[in-house]
């Protein structure tokens, strides 16, 4: 069995029965006190996050994770279906396994990763990046060049972003799917 030196961000452990993901991590020695591991967990089951406090040196229970590549096929309801690429299986993913942020870029056919432990489905993870294309935008005001000037553009999943003012309808645009920013326009 592991101990807390084998953690590391992004580990995922079984803690009181349940599976959460390692996002921060920090080794403090308090004074005269015994070291500690200071952790900040995501709940893989209720998507919380749980701030959690080891001992130095106490067994941990960290589990073997496996990626496997996915394409995603559609949203029924609460529901999102996608095809496993290795056995092409069809595999359904409740809504509360997929992050929120990141659901609002998602289109048919695009890639994502399905992360399993123990051959449970705990996550579905798709690209840092995606590029979509603009269906909707206003069109730039003259002279509002001084400053740096956003305007709200709706792409072809039906998000809206702020995007700079020289992006218009038609233009493909990168979007960084962790925080839902505009990245660069994309020339093809």
């Amino acid at each position: 069995m592991a101990t807390t030196s084998d953690l590391s961000k992004g580990s995922v452990i079984r803690y009181n029965g349940t599976f959460f993901r390692v996002l921060e991590l920090e080794h403090r020695t308090p004074g005269n006190w015994r070291a500690m591991i200071m952790v900040k967990m995501k709940n893989l089951d209720t998507g919380s996050i749980v701030p959690e406090r080891f001992n130095a040196g106490e067994k941990i229970d960290i589990v073997h994770t496996e990626s496997r590549p996915a394409q995603f096929l559609y949203r029924d309801g609460d529901t999102f279906h996608f095809m496993d690429n290795e056995s092409y299986e069809q595999v359904e993913v409740p809504e509360r396994l997929m992050d929120d942020n990141s659901i609002r870029f998602l289109r048919e056919n695009d890639e994502a990763q399905l992360f399993y432990a123990d051959d449970i489905l705990l996550s579905v993870e798709i690209p840092n990046f995606v590029e979509l294309k603009v269906v909707g935008t206003e069109a730039a005001v003259r002279g509002d060049t001084a400053t740096n000037v956003n305007k709200p553009a709706t792409l072809e999943t039906g998000t809206v972003v702020r995007v700079p003012a020289f992006v218009k309808e038609g233009d493909t645009i990168r979007i960084d799917t962790r925080t839902g920013d505009y990245m660069e326009r994309v020339t093809k």
